[in-house]
């Protein structure tokens, strides 16, 4: 390895590593800077640890938003299995560029990336049958406060995805979350009187367990608004690796370690 090349390593792997506080995750400087050095990072595991949920509620036919894309390789995954009608969007200018370049140099020419607000999302109405989000609104919630209890601005936000989310979905269309989020803390805004769909989940990896929910639009009854209180948490065991990962940062303030 040349000096170049050695230099560029060691910056990337020092830009990995994770912030000295959660609320970096807050700062779009923060991320401009870190898709800037690293390639690729995936959050809440690689897709082949939920591909068959995936498979389950998602068609090869069907047009896709993934929300947050970052330098994530959720999409091209997608795409390799057979779901090619698709469009990512992220925040970040840098992360856009990278993945554009990314994709093209693989020949995944289909595939959209829009550099949007996923506050404010630039589409029409019922324009996708499914919409995906995997630790995107999870950064939301790093500064919520009381997680029984969250801060207005917090919730003021996520309302404010989940309202574009819910525009732009077709009917029986739906919507995708994949989080830490535990039922418990996400039902009393996926459950808001203004949204017609319906909440179901599936969990999946080991020691920490990972929420799979699938919000389908048109479906909402009472069943399913009762869907919830049967709900029994999974035991949790913190496996030393599952601890190195960032993706605990989601669940631990560092300041208060």
């Amino acid at each position: 390895m040349d000096g170049d090349s050695q230099i560029a390593t060691e910056s990337q792997t020092t830009f990995a590593v994770e912030p000295s506080t959660a609320l970096a995750y807050l700062d779009p400087h923060y991320w401009d800077q870190r898709f800037a050095h690293e390639e690729h990072y995936e959050w809440f595991k690689e897709y082949s640890h939920f591909r068959h949920l995936i498979r389950q509620h998602v068609e090869p036919n069907s047009s896709v938003l993934e929300v947050g894309c970052g330098n994530s390789q959720l999409c091209e995954e997608l795409y390799k299995d057979g779901i090619t009608e698709i469009t990512c969007i992220d925040l970040s200018a840098v992360a856009v560029e990278k993945m554009q370049k990314r994709l093209q140099s693989k020949g995944y020419k289909e595939i959209k990336v829009l550099e949007a607000d996923m506050l404010d999302l630039p589409f029409g109405n019922e324009c996708f049958d499914v919409v995906i989000e995997k630790g995107t609104m999870d950064v939301l919630f790093v500064d919520s406060g009381d997680p029984w209890n969250p801060q207005a601005a917090t919730v003021s936000k996520a309302m404010a995805m989940l309202r574009g989310v819910h525009r732009v979905l077709k009917p029986d269309g739906i919507f995708i979350s994949i989080t830490f989020g535990q039922p418990h803390f996400r039902r009393p805004i996926f459950t808001a009187p203004e949204f017609t769909w319906s909440v179901e989940w599936n969990t999946f990896g080991d020691g920490f367990h990972y929420f799979f929910y699938i919000l389908r639009k048109g479906r909402r009854s009472s069943e399913s608004n009762g869907l919830m209180e049967k709900f029994e948490m999974p035991s949790v065991s913190l496996f030393h690796d599952e601890l190195e990962t960032e993706d605990y940062l989601f669940r631990t303030n560092l300041d208060e370690l």
